[in-house]
């Protein structure tokens, strides 16, 4: 079955979270695991569930989805993260709109299920952050999580740069300046299986807030009417 939807899951050392996080994969949806340097088996275990695999030596969040969106095929792709915290069976109700033509992009807004699903200082940095967008922007946006749904073409021509945790909030700034039309879903957030590598962590978030305020403020700063994105791979 050709799929419709390429879900993008980047992954380090999710072995244990893997099988469930793909058996709540909706039919026509495609697994697309991104190993991103992992210890533990995780490509193996993603195989084995029917996943297919593709291998990204560079570290970061961004590099993961990138090379994830570049082996998609379907018109559509979501990118879900692999630790079991959010439900693949919602993402049908994400990708209605963009289906319908009604929205460009949606964003999965976490709900956590429990105070242990979404740390405190990964909360506030979040709101902190998404308060900043929507001054910058105007874009009507609570969460910078990860789950989220766009046509595959359209996200490639944003040309995205950074390759590490700056990632969700180019593709925001980059859509927005696009006129990108950008909405907000509610979704469940569980609390994940395993450890944290990124925001669990409060130097994980420290790092996702220093390379997103470096993000909004090259926004800020880049000239009316256009201009590409300045490059943060490093």
């Amino acid at each position: 079955m050709t799929a419709r939807v390429d879900v993008v899951l980047p992954c380090l050392d999710e072995a244990a979270a893997l099988p469930g996080v793909l058996a709540r994969l909706p039919e026509g949806y495609r697994a697309i695991v991104v190993d991103n340097g992992s210890a533990d088996g995780s490509a193996d275990v993603a195989r084995a569930h029917g996943a297919t695999v593709v291998a990204e030596a560079r570290r970061g969040f961004g590099a993961a989805v990138h090379a994830g969106v570049l082996a998609a095929t379907a018109p559509l792709v979501a990118v879900l993260d692999a630790d079991g915290s959010l439900d693949a069976a919602e993402l049908p109700r994400l990708a209605a709109p963009v289906l319908a033509g009604g929205a460009d992009l949606v964003l999965g807004r976490r709900r956590p299920s429990s105070r242990s699903a979404w740390p405190l200082h990964a909360r506030l940095a979040n709101r902190v952050l998404a308060a900043s967008v929507r001054r910058a922007t105007g874009v009507v946006v609570h969460d910078l999580g990860p789950m989220r749904v766009m046509r595959r073409e359209p996200l490639l021509g944003l040309d995205l740069q950074d390759r590490r945790s700056g990632y969700p909030l180019e593709m925001l700034l980059a859509a927005s300046v696009a006129g990108w039309r950008v909405r907000e879903l509610d979704v469940a957030y569980a609390p994940r299986i395993g450890r944290s590598k990124v925001t669990g962590t409060v130097r994980g978030t420290v790092t996702a807030v220093v390379d997103m305020r470096r993000m909004l403020r090259a926004h800020r700063e880049r000239p009316s009417g256009g201009g590409a994105a300045p490059d943060h791979r490093a």
